[in-house]
């Protein structure tokens, strides 16, 4: 069944809250089992300084969502986005194979997340710029 890591994430989910003032987030959903995880990032020189997530799903979604946060908090923005299903289901020390595709929320949600900040990032430092003389 399940290891006593992802029991652990799932008894007591690590930075499961929402974040209104976030810099960006990201969603992803996977339709085939219904599960849902919102990200939600604050970044602070180019590192993901905190980070946050509502998720609706199973156990395995709950777990994969809390420890998503885990390894990605602290990481530049580039490090962040190198982080694999794999490392999150190693750091959970594995899970059932049916369940293994909720490792996708995570990394999926995340990206989405990264890339949203830094596309609004982009608008911004366009805008500073064409106004920047007046």
């Amino acid at each position: 069944m399940y290891s006593e890591k992802v029991i652990e994430h799932f008894m007591c989910p690590q930075n499961a809250h929402s974040m209104p003032d976030a810099d960006a987030q990201g969603s992803f959903g996977d339709p085939s089992c219904g599960d849902c995880l919102t990200i939600y990032i604050k970044v602070k020189n180019n590192r993901i300084d905190e980070i946050s997530y509502l998720v609706f799903g199973c156990c395995a979604s709950i777990a994969t969502s809390s420890m998503t946060s885990v390894l990605a908090k602290g990481k530049t923005l580039e490090e962040a986005l190198n982080i694999t299903e794999e490392n999150i289901l190693q750091a959970l020390d594995g899970l059932p194979e049916n369940k293994v595709h909720c490792s996708n929320l995570g990394v999926s949600a995340l990206r989405n997340a990264i890339n949203n900040y830094l596309i609004n990032k982009r608008t911004e430092d366009s805008y500073d710029h064409s106004h920047s003389g007046r």
